[in-house]
């Protein structure tokens, strides 16, 4: 280097230079010692399965706006699949990553927030004017706040239990409503009022404080009696006789068992305080 060149800054120096003009994803994550480790890209496996969940709610969206209602509720049915295996594929192969925790939330609120909400709204909501997007918006900003509470209070509650109605079980409800109904050949508008209060109802659990259970604490690793395998087996055969009306009347007793069971829980303490009163007496 002669004494008329420059040197250049240590940031340019450790900058590669590509043909794309997109920047490499960079982040940092503890190591076993304890120090920041910094990471360059992202795990491909799990993002594959978050990302054909984004595009199943996309391909809902289409399909709704195309008229296709049964399909775009089969997609929202998908992305569900694909959503709780992104997750697992992420922990089976230690590849979880704040990323994928982000991407996966993104993901999420595209296919069980805004899809089933256009979905819905083409559906039945159309003709009411600002009514019905007022209560496709509630579903929407229901979903919204669902995902923002989970993110920021993971690990802070009890692991067995949802605050709320999870946002694919929201999903649930309303694509299977519009799914099921549709192949009983009810048109949506005839009933727009009932649609457009079960839609706002499951935007409202979302962010309630009604607890749901999570299923968390099975164990699918471990050894199960043989007639549990039938059991899964008949199960499958049940649903597959008719999965529109079979998935909605799922969804719709997961979301009443929240209420359901704040109400027990209040009455046995109830009960419990009334017995203790009559002891002290």
């Amino acid at each position: 280097m002669t004494e008329h060149q420059t040197q250049k800054p240590e940031s340019e120096q450790d900058t590669p230079h590509t043909l794309l003009p997109i920047d490499e994803h960079v982040e940092e994550s503890h190591g076993p010692d304890g120090k920041k480790v910094r990471h360059k890209g992202i795990y491909l496996l799990p993002n594959l399965f978050t990302t054909a969940a984004l595009f199943s709610g996309f391909y809902a969206i289409v399909s709704a706006m195309d008229g296709n209602f049964a399909h775009a509720a089969v997609a929202v049915f998908v992305a569900m699949v694909l959503d709780g295996l992104d997750g697992r594929v992420a922990r089976l192969t230690n590849t979880q990553s704040a990323f994928g925790a982000e991407y996966d939330s993104l993901s999420d609120m595209v296919a069980f927030g805004v899809a089933p909400a256009v979905v819905v709204f083409s559906w039945a909501l159309t003709d009411m004017g600002k009514v019905g997007w007022v209560f496709a918006f509630i579903y929407v900003a229901g979903a919204a706040l669902r995902l923002a509470r989970f993110n920021t209070h993971i690990g802070d509650d009890d692991g067995r239990y949802f605050t709320g109605l999870p946002s694919p079980s929201g999903a649930g409800l309303v694509a299977g409503m519009v799914w099921s109904l549709s192949d009983f050949g009810i048109d949506g508008g005839d009933i727009s009022v009932l649609v457009g209060i079960m839609t706002a109802l499951g935007g409202l659990l979302m962010v309630s404080n009604f607890r749901y259970y999570s299923f968390k604490d099975l164990d699918f690793k471990g050894r199960v009696p043989f007639f549990v395998i039938l059991v899964v087996v008949l199960v499958f055969a049940v649903i597959s006789s008719d999965p529109s009306r079979i998935l909605w009347a799922i969804f719709v007793g997961y979301t009443v068992s929240g209420p359901v069971m704040s109400l027990w829980r209040w009455r046995q303490r109830n009960k419990l305080a009334g017995e203790q009163g009559q002891e002290k007496l």
